[in-house]
């Protein structure tokens, strides 16, 4: 036999106001987490695209050496071609790492604050 009870209620979090908001966002705790995020991020952003143009500029005109062989039927261009998936699992392993150990604590932090009311 089902009965008609509601489910629990789930105790309601604070919700922070648009100033509270702001006031955060101009905290040098929130500043620091951004930094540490930024810091990070754009030059890991822009060596990755560096090299990847290198690869790209290196398989337009640089076609003898991308051609020349490594081993067996594998060339240079297969090579750094793979190096590119390689790259991009690395990077993405160890940005997890870094937010893991240095910005989910951070943003943890000001997240329990500001739903806590504190």
């Amino acid at each position: 036999m089902a009965t008609e009870t509601p489910p629990p209620a789930k105790p309601q979090a604070h919700l922070p106001s648009t100033e509270e908001f702001a006031e955060v966002q101009q905290s040098a705790e929130f500043g620091e987490l951004r930094r540490s995020h930024r810091s990070f991020a754009f030059p890991l952003t822009i060596a990755f695209i560096a090299w990847y143009l290198l690869y790209v500029l290196l398989s337009n005109y640089a076609g003898g050496f991308m051609g020349t062989k490594v081993a067996g039927n594998i060339n240079v261009a297969l090579v750094l071609g793979l190096a590119q998936f390689l790259t991009t699992f690395l990077i993405a392993w160890w940005y997890a790492r870094h937010a893991a150990a240095k910005l989910d604590p951070k943003a943890e932090a000001i997240k329990s604050r500001m739903e806590g009311g504190a």
